[in-house]
Formats: C-alpha cells, sequence, structure tokens
C-alpha cells in the first residue's frame, strides 16, 4: 500500500514539474498535480489497454512509435477530466508524455521501486 502511494507522490511530483518545464502545459497547484496523477493511473489502467490492442497493426508498423501517440491522447484525455490541467495541443501532450515518463522513471529509481 505504502508503494502504491509513493508511487502516486512520484507521478504528481512528475506532473508539476513538467508543467513547469514545457510552456505548453499549465496547472494550477501541487493539489491538481496529484488529482491528475490519479486521473491517468486509471486511464492507463483502464483505457491503455484497449487502444493498444484496437492499434496493434499501427504499432508494429512503426515499429512501436504510435504508443507514443497513445501517451499523449490518454494525457489530453485526463486534462479533460481535471480541472486546473491544460494542455496547448497534441505536440505539447507528447512532449509532456515523454517527460513525465522520464521524470517518474528517473523519480523512481532514485527511491527504488
Amino acid at each position: 500500500m505504502m508503494r502504491i502511494l509513493v508511487q502516486w507522490l512520484i507521478n504528481a511530483t512528475a506532473v508539476y514539474a513538467t508543467a513547469h518545464m514545457l510552456e505548453g502545459i499549465h496547472i494550477k497547484s501541487y493539489g491538481a498535480a496529484i488529482l491528475v496523477a490519479l486521473v491517468l493511473g486509471l486511464v492507463n489502467a483502464i483505457v491503455r489497454p484497449v487502444m493498444v490492442l484496437l492499434s496493434i497493426p499501427f504499432i508494429i508498423v512503426t515499429l512501436g512509435l504510435f504508443l507514443f501517440v497513445i501517451n499523449a491522447l490518454l494525457l489530453q484525455l485526463s486534462a479533460s477530466i481535471v480541472g486546473g490541467f491544460s494542455i496547448d495541443g497534441f505536440w505539447w501532450a507528447v512532449a509532456g508524455s515523454v517527460v513525465i515518463s522520464a521524470i517518474s522513471w528517473l523519480l523512481g529509481a532514485l527511491f527504488n521501486l
């Protein structure tokens, strides 16, 4: 249980830091980042597997690069659900999903998760 809580806070920190690093991603508060991390986790658990399954041909043809599109779309979906979090466009969502993943991975490695 504690591991899930720490991972959730790491993801919230990654979202918050990304919003401050990229000018096309906006967040109002750290509380909004916590909510975004929760929604993004739920969207990744429920919607992502369906999207990946339906887009397997695109993923194969693009050698996996289509996964960036899926991640960006899921981040935009999360932004549309959570108030206080917005993304200026698709390419900002792509950049944001890459940066969020990198920061989450780095902090997870730092905390040995």
